[in-house]
Formats: structure tokens, sequence, C-alpha cells
């Protein structure tokens, strides 16, 4: 299998792992393996069988999709994410958490040469933005915080939620403010394929005002981040 490259832009070769949910660069994901194709992508994460024990996630287009044997399957732009921990099971189930790293297009899928998918793919990079002044950048981030602040507070108790940090890294916040809310599938799609970075934070800014009024109208609300992952796992084709 080849070396993913280091760079941002080019091409490699990835294990597929299709969801029905989408993954957002620096988000961490609970999975719960079971399927016997996909404990073997495990076992060759943890034994380093695959480089850097990176693989890539693909959304499924529809739910009423039971195998996927062709790009059409599949939303064409992913995200690759690294295995972080894995507990193999007796019974050779894997419980493993894993960390999204980095956006791809999926140009080829081949699901002949192993036991699970395979992807041919190339690296999406973000666009070199021109020159937007320092305040109106952080005019923005702030704008695009309090959204967040108003969703989380609409969402949940204030014991249940903090304020993602900030680190300066503007290409990232979109991601970093929607990472928890329960969006939509097609709408955290979006924010994935769009690669201008302030209109991505101006889109998750828009998304979680929306959200937010939902919340309100509604007045459900949806289960604390802590808990998300002890009682739910993305829909898969284990």
């Amino acid at each position: 299998m080849t070396e993913p490259s280091e760079e941002s832009t080019g091409k490699a070769i990835l294990p597929l792992f299709p969801l029905q949910t989408v993954l957002l660069p620096g988000t961490h994901l609970p999975l719960h393996i079971f399927e016997p194709r996909y404990r073997q992508l495990m076992a060759d994460l943890v034994g380093e069988v695959v480089p850097e024990r990176e693989f890539g996630v693909v959304a499924l287009r529809s739910a009423m999709v039971r195998e996927v044997s062709g790009p059409e399957h599949v939303h064409e732009v992913g995200c690759s994410t690294v295995l972080r921990e894995a507990k193999r099971l007796p019974d050779g189930r894997f419980d493993v958490v894993t960390t999204a790293r980095r956006r791809f297009r999926l140009l080829e899928i081949d699901s002949v040469s192993a036991p699970y998918l395979i992807g041919a793919v190339e690296w999406v990079p973000d666009d070199r933005v021109a020159s937007v002044p320092g305040d109106t950048v952080n005019r923005l981030a702030d704008v695009a915080k309090a959204a967040h602040r108003r969703y989380c507070e609409s969402a949940w108790d204030a014991d249940d939620w903090t304020t993602p940090p900030d680190d300066g890294d503007i290409a990232a916040l979109a991601y970093r403010l929607t990472s928890d809310c329960l969006l939509p599938l097609e709408d955290r799609q979006r924010l994935l394929e769009e690669t201008n970075p302030l209109r991505r934070l101006r889109i998750a800014c828009r998304l979680l005002t929306r959200e937010a009024g939902f919340l309100n109208t509604l007045g459900a609300v949806p289960m604390p981040p802590g808990e998300l992952g002890e009682f739910t796992r993305p829909s898969n084709l284990n």
C-alpha cells in the first residue's frame, strides 16, 4: 500500500470506511468494529501494515445503500482519520478512537484487492485567500463563536459544554465550533467541501444560528456531547 504523501496536495491510496456520517478535520471519532473485513482493517492499522495508521471516511449518499461498489454510492469528498486508540475484544471485535486529519477527493474505489475497500484519492487543501484585514477576520471569528455559544446555551446545561479552544487557526475554527453540534449530514458535508476558510466560517455561523432557532422554537434538546459516545456509534456497513 502506497504511503500517503505528507504534502497537502498530491495523490495517495487509502483504505476506506463508508459511514452514514461526515467526519470533519480535527474531530475525534469512536467506532465499534464487528464486521470481519473491518476487523481486518483495524488489525492492519494496529500492525502498521497501513502507513501512519491512516484511513479514509466517506459519507454514504443514501441510507439505503447496503454495499458500496463504486464512487457513485458515497460523497466525493471525505476525510482521512488516524487510529489513536484501539482495544481488541476477546471475540475479535474492536473499540477504537480515531482523529480526523485531512480532506481528500475520491477518484476510484478498488473492492477486490483487499477484504476492505481501497480508494485512490487526491488531497484537498484550502484555497489561498486574498489578504483580509486582521480586524475583519477577528470580527467574523467573534460572530461565529457567539453563534456557537447561543447554540450550546439552547441545547445543553452550562455544565455540559465548553467553548472550543481557539489557537488563532481561522481555517480550523469552523470545524471546532461545529464538531459537537448535531447538524444534518448534508450540512456537515457542505462544511467539509468548502475550501475557502472565511466562507466556511460564515456557513458555520449561519448553521449554528439556524439550529439554535430550531431548538428554541421546538423546546427540544439533543443529548449532551459528553454522553453521545456512550450511547451511539456512527451507522456503517458492518
